[in-house]
């Protein structure tokens, strides 16, 4: 009777173990996804950093020569009415 006793109480205590054994691999695993999922959400945000600073740089060469084409474009148009003026047929 004893050793029934000792058997059931063994198995209750490996029963235990095991359930203990199985919520700790299942919580690692919960961590590894996500540190998984912060680790390509931080790739991504950097990714998009990049992106917005090149798309930035883009802008700024873009507006400077639009400025730049600006400035030749409208210095030839304000010294035409001088050259007409001047002009002597």
């Amino acid at each position: 009777m004893l050793k029934a006793i000792n058997t059931k109480i063994l198995f209750a205590i490996l029963a235990a173990l095991t359930a203990i054994g199985g919520a700790l691999t299942y919580q690692r695993h919960e961590a590894a996804k996500a540190a998984a999922a912060a680790a390509k959400a931080a790739a991504i945000l950097q990714q998009q950093q990049k992106e917005a600073e090149d798309r930035k740089a883009e802008d700024e060469a873009f507006r400077q020569r639009v400025e730049a084409a600006k400035k030749k474009h409208n210095s030839a148009a304000a010294n035409e009415g001088k050259t007409w003026q001047k002009y002597i047929p």
